[in-house]
């Protein structure tokens, strides 16, 4: 466990609580989160007990427990926000967006009236604003 981790040390962060746990990872969401109709209504994270930098760090019993957890989520948000769609992911690495370094896996519910209802996670890499320049 790292002494400053908001992951390791839940409580380091006031507005987050735990949802759910299992012996390897519990899910995590933020107050804001819990108001049924605003923007990622219900969205959370579920994150290994065990300080792990990246998805790709985590032990083949943390992966099976994040599984298992996932399917309750699902369920808890189903029932309590409704959504029509989810997203769901990792972002690994500076580069891939992550700004915590501890592994957490996004669960993002998806609504109908969004303007970006329909578009995926790939939605942004595919447009012009993420062209690479010629190497």
């Amino acid at each position: 466990m790292v002494k400053d981790c908001v992951f390791c040390h839940p409580e380091l962060e006031p507005n987050q609580s735990i949802i759910f746990s299992n012996k390897h990872c519990m899910f995590l969401q933020l107050k804001q989160f819990r108001i049924k109709g605003i923007q990622l209504a219900g969205a959370g994270l579920i994150v290994p007990k065990k300080h792990r930098e990246t998805a790709f760090d985590m032990t083949r019993e943390e992966w099976d427990a994040t599984y298992t957890l996932l399917h309750e989520v699902k369920k808890y948000i189903d029932e309590n926000y409704q959504p029509q769609g989810y997203n769901i992911g990792w972002n690994c690495g500076e580069v891939g967006g992550q700004h915590i370094f501890h592994a957490h896996f996004h669960v993002l519910p998806r609504y109908e009236g969004e303007p970006l209802a329909g578009k995926g996670i790939r939605y942004m890499f595919k447009g012009n604003k993420n062209k690479r320049k010629a190497d």
